[in-house]
């Protein structure tokens, strides 16, 4: 089943994602899931404003600098911190560690994040869970 996209020109959203990263994660919460790390794929979507889709001048939109964009690699950096922080016992809570860490960069509107254990079920290819979270979603819950 292919992920929905969040890239959206209505809403000059640029769709920036990390995709398939498989990392040893320390989660779970059974006796067994403490032992030992276990394989966990993430997926990472972003909608990004695009200010590229904004500009009206052609010389303007091919402005080819890293610092107007969400960089990936960071991205991936803060995923590999965050799973290796230390014990969680919920894929949702990391999903949601993940996504409110990628909604701190306000350029970054909403974030889709799917966390998928890899060895849970000989008969399944693997189970977890996908949350979308938006900008205003972290706006409405800080202090």
């Amino acid at each position: 089943m292919e992920t929905p996209r969040i890239a959206s020109s209505a809403l000059a959203l640029r769709h920036v994602f990390l995709r398939d990263m498989i990392l040893p994660a320390s989660i779970g919460i059974y006796p067994h899931e403490h032992r030992a790390p276990q394989r966990v794929r993430i997926n990472v979507d972003l909608g990004v404003e695009d200010d590229g889709a904004r500009l009206l001048s052609r010389a303007r939109v091919g402005r080819d600098k890293l610092s107007r964009v969400v960089d990936y690699e960071k991205v991936a950096q803060a995923v590999r911190s965050i799973v290796s922080a230390g014990h969680v016992r919920l894929a949702e809570t990391l999903a949601e560690r993940i996504a409110e860490t990628c909604l701190r960069d306000p350029r970054v509107q909403l974030v889709r994040v799917r966390i998928e254990k890899l060895d849970i079920f000989p008969d399944a290819a693997s189970a977890g869970v996908e949350i979308e979270r938006r900008q205003a979603d972290l706006s409405t819950r800080l202090p």
